[in-house]
């Protein structure tokens, strides 16, 4: 076993070759110069040049026009220890990539919807709900808590083997009985896989309903979404993107870290999201699949009040309240790093924030490693970079913060008077943000 180990794919001179190019708006309508939005797609293929990522896949909306819908690279057989012979599936724009943490947004509209129609209530105790729950220092979690990094449960203490994330029960008997680490409410720490558990079986209590059934039957299919959803079906397995791990690899560094927060090594972390039991299962903090396009549309939607071509998903009204900041700039004790979050949304900052510079008003997601979900209601833009090489750090780092810069810096923020309603038509709503 390698102590320290890089690890980059081979990239050819000329990219046109291996990009797959869907329908895209001219620059201009979506307010933008076309040397504005090559700009930005510069970036992006300087980032795939750095050979930290076999496939890249960008979509950008702005004034809710799709300017860049592109993929580069492939969906497989062109990993770092992949051989020349290795079969190769090349990358599409339709192509399936497992969000990671950036599903944790989606199972959070989902409590949101249910809290709109009256079904539950963010301020209750999980308990009410999941009486197992009660226990060890959790009998007054909130649904409100585990939303906002706040439920005392961050992580399951203690070695976990693989083998059990793949057992749904065995997952939630372990979550019912665990020991809080700190008071609900007290303290900011990432709930990296924990809360997803817990708030997908209150959604399922609730609905009396699959997680994956409720998901398609209130987002994927009134937003006509092709693949969409928890898991893979089998009809998209032919072509769903592999995981690789990339970049700089070091057991000292990188590894420490991810236990920390996932309570697994890198190379653990990859090779559970390529096996088809994962694949097979529901991780409502980790598992959703999609196209940057339809994780794109979803940003869109939320954008726009919480509807996307004449399909209400929900209230002008719920999409404010998950996007408040529940608190703000706090240390958070998982990630090690200062965070801002909402109730499901990870926020921008400024000057800087995880969505590039002057993005204070920006809501969206990071997903394990470089998967990075957004909308800017400043600049009317819905953006999503979704990859499959894992790389912790690397070089791509300077080509991935570029991108972060080139998108804000290239989609100029647009005067109050002239937005849209971003929020929807209500203008008390608009004029709340």
């Amino acid at each position: 076993m390698k102590l320290f180990s890089t690890n980059t794919i081979s990239v050819p001179t000329d990219l046109m070759p291996i990009m797959d190019i869907a329908e895209e708006a001219a620059a201009e309508a979506g307010g933008m110069l076309p040397k504005q939005v090559q700009q930005i797609w510069s970036a992006v293929e300087q980032l795939y040049r750095t050979g930290n990522h076999p496939q890249i896949s960008f979509c950008l909306r702005r004034q809710g026009q799709v300017l860049l819908n592109r993929s580069i690279g492939f969906a497989r057989g062109h990993g770092p220890d992949d051989t020349p012979d290795t079969t190769r599936l090349a990358a599409k724009t339709t192509t399936p990539i497992c969000l990671f943490s950036a599903s944790k947004l989606i199972t959070a509209m989902l409590v949101h919807i249910l809290d709109e129609e009256g079904s539950l209530n963010l301020l209750d105790p999980i308990s009410y709900y999941i009486p197992e729950y009660a226990q060890k220092g959790k009998r007054h979690t909130t649904i409100f808590h585990l939303l906002s990094h706040r439920g005392g449960i961050p992580r399951l203490e203690g070695d976990i083997d693989p083998e059990f994330l793949f057992d749904k029960d065995e997952i939630l008997r372990r979550l019912y009985t665990a020991r809080a680490m700190s008071a609900s409410g007290s303290q900011l720490a990432y709930h990296a896989i924990t809360a997803g558990y817990i708030l997908g079986e209150v959604i399922e209590r609730v609905t009396q309903k699959p997680l994956s059934d409720f998901l398609q039957e209130r987002v994927a299919i009134p937003m006509g979404m092709r693949c969409f959803n928890y898991g893979v079906a089998e009809q998209f397995r032919p072509e769903v993107a592999l995981n690789y791990k990339t970049g700089f690899y070091s057991k000292v560094g990188t590894d420490q870290y991810l236990k920390h927060v996932l309570g697994g090594n890198l190379d653990t972390a990859v090779k559970i999201t390529n096996d088809s039991r994962f694949m097979d299962g529901i991780c409502p903090a980790a598992n959703i699949y999609t196209s940057a396009e339809e994780i794109g549309r979803f940003f869109e939607m939320l954008l726009n009040g919480g509807e996307y071509q004449g399909q209400r998903i929900m209230t002008p009204e719920t999409v404010f309240r998950s996007t408040l900041p529940t608190s703000g700039l706090t240390f958070d004790r998982s990630l090690l790093a200062p965070m801002r979050y909402a109730l499901g949304p990870m926020l921008g900052n400024n000057p800087f924030g995880l969505f590039g510079p002057m993005t204070g008003q920006a809501f969206g997601h990071l997903g394990f490693s470089n998967n990075i979900c957004w909308a800017d209601p400043e600049r009317d833009i819905s953006v999503a970079l979704l990859t499959t090489g894992k790389s912790v750090v690397g070089t791509h780092l300077p080509a991935l913060l570029n991108v972060l810069f080139q998108t804000s810096g290239q989609c100029p923020k647009i005067e109050r008077s002239q937005r849209r309603a971003l929020f929807g038509s209500d203008p008390t709503v608009s004029e709340m943000i």
